[in-house]
């Protein structure tokens, strides 16, 4: 089985994304699924899948902020 680096980059992206519903700690459930759909968004991308590109786009601000503006707002 060969895989070019654009299926890489998709099962990295799948990875991340399966393994951040697995914490309890809702930090670390934020910061993989941001980086599953930072994959996800290159890897839309690379395959002409804006859809992918714009949701996972979406998603990852949304992570970005409650990781990082969210946090600090009690």
């Amino acid at each position: 089985m060969s895989l070019n680096y654009t299926e890489i980059i998709g099962y990295l992206a799948m990875a991340f994304v399966a393994i951040s519903f697995t914490f309890k700690n809702v930090r670390s459930l934020r910061f993989f699924n941001f980086i599953g759909a930072s994959f996800f968004v290159i890897y839309g991308i690379l395959i002409s899948a804006w859809p992918v590109a714009i949701v996972n786009g979406f998603i990852a601000i949304i992570n970005v902020y409650h990781l990082f503006i969210g946090s600090s707002r009690s």
